[in-house]
């Protein structure tokens, strides 16, 4: 296919981007060091490419310009900044214990944010939850030793059966799951006991409800809440970069941008097994420690799905998974 023409006026556009960034990153190193202040640890709070609001231990937020050799920080990030004239420049990010991605318009790895505990996985009735989405936030959250639960929105909306059907297995395979409504308040006490004490991220698809629990949960932060629509049943993307929130009773979140995807190309095999917790024991049970699970003799795991020790749609999600990873 022959590549796309552009005409002199997008040339000249792009070439004004390129010199926008480039003057950005230029910034924070032309700064005199003399000029700037001793350092200070801060945690990232928002990003917008190379300008950071960074808060400092006593809860001051400065906007911030980023060193050209550093990578962008996000929400979540611990890092090492200095005061400058007119605004904070960044010199270093600390190391993450944390990092959640997804895939950009490319495919490559986008990073979300860092320094996550726990992810809490937002369904309601509509948007309809599918199973396969949810089941690539549990993999990465078990990926990245994140504890992770279920947080049903709009409760006082019924769902469908196949929709309490698939939330009943997660529960009987051990995950945590909250019936919640921000229009009602049930389930917030529940809710906001869960996020004390820890760094929580909010994912799940746009119109589910994220921006109005956080509302709900902490007012003061205001954060707009989408309409959903109705032509395409999916939720209009009303977060457009992730941003951390303090709880008063201790405890932070991280509002995220609705995901309809969710990167695991970066995961292999092995990890994408341990994704799936209720396999463990069966997989042990295969002759051949490179098992696949589909046609090899004496596996473990398709024996259990035939005495029905397992969900065949878990083995179906999982099958998806691997298909993608590996081409």
């Amino acid at each position: 296919m022959a590549k796309r023409r552009i005409n002199k006026q997008q040339q000249r556009r792009i070439q004004a981007q390129h010199r926008q960034r480039s003057q950005r990153a230029r910034d924070a190193d032309t700064i005199d060091s003399d000029s700037l202040g001793p350092e200070q640890v801060g945690q990232v709070i928002e990003s917008f490419g190379r300008q950071i609001n960074v808060e400092n231990d006593e809860g001051l937020i400065t906007r911030c310009h980023l060193r050209a050799n550093l990578d962008n920080p996000v929400a979540g990030d611990r890092v090492i900044w200095q005061q400058g004239p007119e605004a904070g420049v960044i010199v270093a990010i600390e190391e993450r214990r944390s990092l959640l991605s997804r895939p950009d318009f490319n495919g490559q790895p986008k990073s979300i944010a860092a320094n996550i505990d726990q992810m809490l996985i937002v369904v309601a009735a509509q948007p309809p939850a599918y199973a396969n989405l949810i089941d690539r936030y549990l993999v990465a959250a078990e990926a990245h030793g994140l504890d992770a639960l279920i947080v049903q929105n709009k409760a006082d909306i019924p769902l469908d059966a196949d929709t309490q059907a698939m939330l009943q297995t997660y529960e009987q395979t051990g995950y945590r799951l909250l019936r919640v409504s921000s229009k009602n308040a049930e389930g917030l006490t529940e809710l906001k006991a869960a996020l004390r004490d820890a760094i929580s991220i909010f994912v799940g698809q746009s119109g589910v409800g994220k921006s109005s629990l956080v509302n709900a949960l902490l007012p003061e932060a205001n954060t707009a809440v989408g309409e959903l629509s109705h032509a395409a049943d999916k939720g209009r993307h009303t977060t457009t970069t992730a941003r951390l929130f303090h709880f008063p009773d201790g405890g932070d979140l991280i509002d995220s941008p609705g995901i309809r995807e969710f990167g695991v190309q970066n995961l292999d095999r092995a990890a994408v097994e341990r994704g799936f917790r209720e396999f463990q024991p069966f997989i042990d049970q295969c002759r051949f420690r490179d098992c696949r699970h589909e046609s090899e003799p004496d596996c473990g795991l398709r024996a259990a799905l035939e005495r029905g020790d397992i969900n065949p749609a878990r083995l179906q999600s999982y099958r998806q998974i691997i298909a993608e990873i590996e081409g």
